[in-house]
């Protein structure tokens, strides 16, 4: 089984099946309200463009991503709504789902110009980030009134920008997991890359956090731009842990 010996070869799907699944894909997602407009849109480039440069096992991972997003954010929504933190429910936005989907894409994109397993392992890594950042602070908010700030462990109202707590942190790493794993299943990983992808992943979540506790709290970045950087730190650790660990090892 290639998953558990070696690389995917993360082959392409031909134009007119990806454009077919990506409008499926598409549809659905703004019918159950996960997006709105825009973000159908930045949504159905960004399936689109995985399918075409690393096939279905790249769309599946994504649709895990989705579905854990999706799920997290309508779990415990009254009590979300009543404290003011839900999102809102006519889904993400177009700029949020680029914020969150932007970096994989443009990994995956790299790995389709150049065959180089790395930038796949980094799109993985940035797709489990996604995930466990989305599905940390949704269900945190979801099972506690109160979170501590990640860099002087206050207690704050839970949906704080860089508040952290135990159920929300566990569900995050979770996640991470799960979405590793969807990789490994899907062919795209070998089961030595699985954990690098899963521990860049909460690092990124981590340092997510950070961000929000630090600029995020100071209006020096928005939402959108600390999620970005959270995928960043995430798919520049895996690729960095790749090339050290192929020359160790």
């Amino acid at each position: 089984m290639m998953a558990i010996v070696g690389w995917s070869t993360g082959a392409g799907l031909q134009l007119w099946p990806a454009l077919a699944i990506t409008t499926a894909f598409a549809i659905l997602a703004w019918l159950i309200k996960g997006v709105n407009r825009s973000g159908t849109v930045a949504g159905a480039v960004v399936s689109f463009l995985l399918l075409r440069s690393a096939g279905l096992g790249a769309f599946a991972v994504l649709v895990s991503v989705f579905a854990l997003t999706w799920i997290s954010t309508r779990f415990g929504y009254a009590r979300k709504l009543h404290r003011g933190t839900a999102e809102k429910s006519n889904g993400r936005n177009g700029f949020q789902v680029l914020a969150n989907l932007g970096i994989a894409t443009s990994c995956v994109a790299l790995f389709a110009i150049t065959d180089r397993q790395v930038f796949l392992l980094a799109c993985v890594a940035a797709l489990a980030e996604a995930a466990a950042d989305t599905v940390s602070s949704e269900y945190g908010q979801a099972t506690s009134d109160t979170a501590l700030l990640i860099t002087t462990l206050e207690r704050v109202p839970a949906g704080t920008d860089g508040g952290i707590s135990m159920g929300g942190t566990v569900a995050g790493i979770i996640a991470a997991i799960v979405v590793s794993f969807v990789a490994l299943v899907a062919g795209l990983l070998a089961w030595r890359w699985l954990w690098v992808s899963a521990t860049a992943a909460v690092v990124g979540m981590l340092a997510d956090s950070l961000l929000g506790a630090s600029l995020e709290r100071k209006h020096v970045l928005g939402n959108d731009a600390v999620n970005l950087l959270g995928t960043l730190i995430s798919a520049l650790l895996a690729a960095g842990l790749f090339m050290f660990l192929n020359q160790v090892f």
